[in-house]
């Protein structure tokens, strides 16, 4: 394994839909925004998603002729840990971030690329539902009763790297796809994450709302944070762009709000 200063971003959850590879495409764009040299590795060489919006973000400049914020990425196909690990450690030797998308499946790569990370992010949708994954509750009062398999196998993972080079991965559970008329059930919720986070030792911030144009915005591979190039957008749509901009500074990575090249250039599209 390679000595790297990049930082690796690993979005990972065993389960699908829950907006993993969407908050992946935006993280990273938006990381490329602040002037960052940004590679991605999409690690579902079955559907893809990742790689299909950065397909299409691509495409786009072309056909419009535009300058956009573009991370490098591939599609890692092999199945050997330690074709993963070349691949990680090229991408680091020419990156300082490296956004590794995983499967929305028990997957021995996906595992594995969790030990790799710096920051290991795991999206969940706001429910009962997403939070088994991680926890398990009582059906009265909703207090945790057991930890999953899945976090148990993440803090294995961390007290691993811990020991093996000393770097505390930094595990963020993310709450996707909340919804402002789920009140009660949000707050249910949010105290068992609390509850289980304090056992664990993960951290808890707000991700993206359920929006329409993340699905639209698919097509052509923009963001939320390509002003100048989405056309009118409505003020529910300029409160998307905060919370991606809040969630993105939640991660608190190691390099703050940056200027330069990238920044500036998107507040020219501005």
């Amino acid at each position: 394994m390679a000595t790297s200063s990049a930082h690796c971003i690993v979005f990972a959850n065993e389960k699908g839909g829950t907006g993993k590879s969407t908050t992946c495409v935006h993280t990273a764009v938006a990381l490329s925004a602040q002037g960052l040299s940004v590679g991605v590795i999409d690690l579902d060489s079955r559907q893809r998603t990742v790689t299909r919006y950065l397909e299409n973000r691509e495409a786009t400049i072309s056909r419009r002729e535009i300058s956009l914020p573009l991370p490098a990425y591939e599609v890692f196909e092999g199945t050997e840990v330690a074709g993963l690990d070349a691949a990680i450690d090229r991408m680091q030797e020419i990156c300082q971030v490296v956004v590794i998308d995983t499967p929305g499946r028990d997957d021995p790569l996906a595992r594995h690329a969790a030990t790799r990370a710096h920051t290991l992010v795991t999206p969940i949708n706001d429910s009962f539902v997403d939070f088994d994954l991680i926890g398990q509750v009582d059906p009265e009062n909703f207090k945790v009763k057991k930890l999953s398999f899945y976090a148990e196998l993440m803090w294995e993972t961390r007290k691993a790297r811990a020991k093996t080079d000393g770097v505390s991965i930094d595990w963020v559970v993310l709450r996707n796809r909340l919804h402002n008329n789920e009140a009660r059930n949000q707050k249910r919720v949010g105290e068992a994450l609390t509850e289980l986070s304090k056992r664990v030792g993960f951290r808890v911030i707000p991700g993206l709302s359920e929006r329409v144009i993340f699905r639209e915005l698919f097509p052509s591979g923009l963001t939320l944070l390509d002003k100048g190039h989405l056309g009118d957008l409505g003020i529910s749509h300029v409160a998307a762009r905060q919370e991606l901009r809040e969630m993105v500074g939640g991660f608190a990575l190691p390099f703050g709000q940056r200027t330069g090249a990238g920044s500036a250039a998107e507040r020219s599209a501005a």
